[in-house]
């Protein structure tokens, strides 16, 4: 068995339920598959003296899942006073509205098609509620609505789908865009050079306790797969399929459907940037 601590970002082992840092609390919801993990990650913040509290991605239309999440909110004497999305994928945001009307909460998500309530979220907002606070990052990439949180006091943040707490993340093309990513990536890295963030709270898969280890990994990863595709369309490969067949042959052929969506906007970036 690998050691978690030499895996990329140190993900944190034990249950992925409960609390993971002194304002966030993780509650799981029950949508495992090999694309969402162990499920998603539905995030209840407070500040530890305050009897409000935010919830990022309510995840699926579950009722069990979404009332579990208010009953864990108010055993912790918390309300759950608004309701952010990171981005619009249904195993994160379907059960919003239903959630909101659980909570009576207005739902702020950067896709207006996605909001209960006339706020969005945009690059620079602060979110401050009971105390606590929560600082927009935009982070397109994965899909163009994706947006992290920077939680200043916890040294974390909250990442969606853009980092994953095991694997990697798909670049859902045609909406996600390569190079929209990669900026992102940087953009997070800075985050944990500049701001001092360590921790990541991912929308599926365990805690990672080294933010910057994680970011680097990720960067790799990308280079490395993108030099993959290069070589594998110089040696004839040239549909997608043809290069997903090629470049990931080892992987599971159930997430080979992902995959062609990546590799898509691989292929786009070669492109763009004349490279094949």
């Amino acid at each position: 068995m690998t050691d978690a601590s030499a895996l990329p970002g140190r993900p944190r082992g034990g249950v992925l339920s409960g609390p993971a840092t002194a304002r966030a609390v993780n509650v799981l919801a029950p949508n495992p598959s090999a694309m969402t993990l162990d499920g998603t990650n539905t995030w209840i913040l407070s500040e530890p003296d305050s009897d409000l509290a935010v919830v990022v991605d309510p995840g699926p239309l579950d009722d069990g899942h979404l009332r579990h999440v208010v009953g864990t909110a108010e055993r912790a004497g918390k309300r759950v006073a608004l309701t952010l999305l990171t981005h619009g994928h249904p195993d994160h945001a379907e059960g919003a509205a239903r959630f909101a009307g659980l909570t009576g909460t207005k739902v702020r998500a950067l896709d207006p098609a996605l909001r209960l309530g006339d706020e969005g979220l945009a690059a620079g907002d602060v979110i401050a509620v009971g105390g606590l606070e929560l600082r927009v990052v935009p982070t397109p990439g994965h899909t163009s609505d994706s947006l992290c949180f920077h939680l200043p006091a916890d040294h974390a943040v909250l990442t969606g789908d853009t980092v994953l707490g095991r694997g990697t993340t798909v670049v859902a093309h045609p909406d996600g865009r390569l190079g929209d990513y990669l900026d992102t990536l940087r953009r997070l890295r800075s985050l944990t050079v500049d701001d001092g963030v360590h921790t990541v709270l991912p929308g599926h898969g365990p805690v990672l306790e080294d933010a910057q280890g994680a970011v680097e990994f990720y960067l790799a990863h990308r280079a490395h797969r993108l030099a993959q595709v290069e070589t594998a369309v110089e040696a004839g490969h040239r549909s997608p399929a043809e290069v997903v067949a090629h470049v990931y042959a080892d992987v599971d052929r159930s997430l080979w459907p992902a995959a062609e969506l990546s590799v898509r906007a691989q292929l786009e970036y070669l492109r763009e940037h004349g490279l094949i």
